[in-house]
């Protein structure tokens, strides 16, 4: 006992008192690595496939606002449970903590487990709905299959996964991560070319990355005096939800619109053919890439936030959030010059034939890269107001870029410039939630004196 008080007493004296820099650095890296991969081997489905054919990589995009639905639901629960676990740390309120962790877990695989069930009912209707042609339709439906097996130990690894970053042991979540990532990377050529399954090769490689990913993390939730999930403190109570639902609401809310963005997307790039949707599939996954270490980094920001907030350290919060702002500003602003200039390499390494398909993702690529320090700011401000319990402001600040500024950008878009519109739909977006972030975000750090 006595050891374990001694561990917990170090680590709130290194998250209170540690350099801020030097913190948030650390805290960071394994979390850039994390998200890197998690991009790399979500990107590596794309890069595979895109190879068999056009419709291939418009499957996988149709399925991937699936993914970012499921990704919502399960970043509710994890970052909603994490964000309390973090501030009960910083506050030594280690039972409350334990009995939220649990809570949220075990609440993310039941409700996997029931999405993938109606998954499996409504399969074709759940993928025209997600933006599917018919030419599209078997290819999405033979991906998705898999997907839908491993929706319960996708939802309940990234819970795992946000709650150890949280208690500060975002290294550990890493190995769990990254260990599913390159073993998924491992299996895509051979289950694709080598077995000649195709699309449901990819898919099948996935399911199986997430469920080792999701064995590795369980086991290793208590590790490094992490707080170990179990059965018995899953006494779920009102306060519990209540508690989830103020930290995750934001995270709900901007994934979950995000998955309906896409599928809106998806449906308007439908009208100019498959190539349309390929394309615009090929360049969210290559942004994805880009922003995994934004969202990195801004993840090795939360848990400083949380536990300062819990202390009272206003300071160091502000001090952490500005430190974070600077950096990745001047990452964004390297990547979007470089992406500027190589937009039509990046899009001809997946189909390097297609001259359409690289005209097209290349004029999207550009267009999101005149825009793309934004992010910085945006993704900062979101992870303050939401580790500060801003809910409403939180909210509303991460429904906004693939959220509500995302559809009514394409709205006006197509209306008005047909495709040319749909392609600045994302750009125009992250604009418009830069100037909705400014007086957000000023007004939290004014509040905190």
């Amino acid at each position: 006992m006595n050891n374990t008080a001694n561990a917990q007493d170090k680590k709130f004296l290194m998250m209170t008192t540690q350099p801020i820099s030097r913190l948030v650095v650390r805290l960071a890296i394994p979390s850039i690595i994390t998200m890197m991969i998690s991009a790399i081997y979500n990107m590596a489905d794309t890069f595979y496939v895109s190879r068999i054919d056009v419709q291939s990589p418009a499957a996988v995009g149709i399925v991937f606002s699936y993914m970012a639905l499921i990704q919502a639901i399960a970043f509710f629960f994890g970052q909603g449970s994490a964000n309390y676990v973090s501030r009960a740390l910083g506050a030594r309120d280690r039972k409350n903590a334990a009995k939220i962790a649990s809570t949220g877990f075990f609440s993310s695989l039941i409700t996997g487990v029931l999405i993938a069930s109606a998954g499996f009912i409504f399969i074709d209707k759940f993928l025209l709905i997600l933006g599917s042609t018919k030419t599209i339709l078997p290819y999405a439906r033979a991906y998705f299959k898999y997907i839908l097996l491993g929706t319960p130990f996708i939802m309940s690894s990234f819970v795992i996964n946000n709650q150890m970053r949280f208690q500060g042991n975002a290294f550990i979540a890493m190995l769990g991560i990254t260990s599913g990532a390159v073993l998924n990377i491992i299996l895509d050529p051979i289950f694709i070319f080598l077995l000649k399954m195709g699309v449901s090769g990819a898919s099948l490689a996935t399911m199986i990355s997430q469920c080792v990913s999701f064995v590795i993390l369980f086991r290793l939730s208590g590790y490094r005096d992490g707080i170990k999930l179990s059965i018995k403190n899953f006494r779920p109570k009102i306060w519990h939800y209540r508690e989830i639902t103020a930290g995750g609401l934001p995270s709900l809310g901007r994934q979950g619109l995000a998955s309906v963005s896409i599928a809106y997307m998806n449906q308007l790039a439908g009208f100019y053919g498959d190539t349309a949707i390929a394309a615009l599939s090929i360049v969210f996954r290559v942004t994805m890439f880009a922003t995994s270490i934004v969202l990195g980094f801004g993840q090795g920001f939360q848990p400083v936030c949380g536990f300062n907030f819990g202390a009272r350290k206003f300071d160091r919060v502000k001090r952490a959030f500005w430190f974070s702002v600077g950096v990745i500003t001047v990452y964004c602003l390297c990547l979007s010059v470089t992406g500027y200039i190589f937009a039509e390499n990046i899009i001809a390494l997946f189909r390097p034939d297609d001259i359409e398909l690289i005209t097209l993702g290349s004029s999207a690529l550009r267009r999101e890269c005149l825009v793309y320090t934004t992010i910085a700011f945006v993704t900062m401000s979101n992870m303050l107001l939401q580790s500060t319990r801003k809910t409403i402001r939180a909210t509303a600040l991460s429904t906004s870029r693939q959220g509500f500024m995302l559809a009514l950008s394409l709205y006006v878009g197509r209306k008005f410039w047909g495709l040319t519109g749909i392609i600045a739909a994302q750009p125009a977006a992250d604009g418009l939630t830069f100037l909705l972030a400014v007086p957000f975000t000023w007004s939290v750090l004014r509040e905190m004196k």
